[in-house]
């Protein structure tokens, strides 16, 4: 199968396989999933619909301990929905990762997904995690705050697949003032999780009390317009993960 390689090509800023796709190592995250209590038909492409009304958002924050592009933290942003084949995945209009030029150029040229530079910071004390995202410095985006102090139950973890379609938009803007090398791309990928086990055998998938807030709105990085209406599950999770891309649903 043919490498997938950034720019310059005696020197690429990242390698990947596309027969493999991406692995991602030693993985933790905390997430919330909510109704979102605002519109989210305009952060739309026109060919997703919401999957649930009212839509269901995701917001997570995942520290990546190894990869193919070196370690990271990212905070993402989902919208559920469902693409025009009928299968429903998560539409990502906020990405941000820590410095970390290959995970951001690699994440925005190959799949669209619209990664910025940000300060990500995931911790613990005590009993709670939390995660944070400022951009810039001192410019509190959001908070996730959970206390993950049970195991998921089994009829929660029946509906919580390792497998998960993304959505996002890859756009090249023109070249020149006749428009040329415009094109806008919505793409389809995935990832695959395989969660870590404990001494007893047991999935790291822990479930708990969660808050999500947005601390300070910002116009130039609106996460906020995922507004949270009712939290429906709060996770904290260690795996390893693979990424792959899977097709190009339009040329918009």
């Amino acid at each position: 199968m043919p490498e997938v390689r950034g720019i310059p090509f005696d020197a690429p800023l990242y390698h990947g396989d596309r027969e493999h796709g991406s692995a991602f190592l030693n993985c933790q995250a905390v997430q919330a999933v909510f109704t979102i209590a605002s519109d989210v038909e305009r952060l739309l492409p026109k060919q997703l619909t919401p999957a649930a009304d009212p839509a269901v958002g995701v917001v997570g924050i995942a520290n990546y301990g190894s990869s193919i592009v070196g370690p990271y933290l990212e905070q993402y942003s989902g919208i559920e929905v469902r693409d025009p084949g009928g299968e429903t995945g998560f539409y990502i209009p906020y990405i941000y990762v820590t410095t970390n030029d290959a995970a951001l150029a690699s994440g925005r040229e190959i799949l669209g997904a619209p990664k910025k530079l940000a300060h990500i910071a995931l911790t613990r004390e005590g009993s709670l995690i939390q995660g944070t995202l400022e951009r810039p410095t001192g410019k509190r985006l959001l908070t996730i705050t959970a206390q993950p102090d049970s195991r998921l139950r089994a009829a929660a973890r029946q509906m919580f697949s390792t497998h998960t379609n993304f959505y996002s938009v890859r756009h090249l803007p023109p070249a020149n003032q006749f428009g040329k090398g415009a094109a806008t791309q919505l793409v389809k990928w995935c990832t695959n999780r395989t969660f870590r086990r404990d001494a007893g055998g047991e999935e790291v998938l822990f479930t708990g009390p969660v808050s999500l807030t947005y601390d300070s709105p910002s116009v130039i990085d609106p996460v906020h317009n995922l507004k949270v209406g009712e939290i429906m599950l709060g996770t904290y999770e260690e795996y390893d993960s693979s990424l792959q891309a899977i097709d190009l649903l339009s040329d918009a």
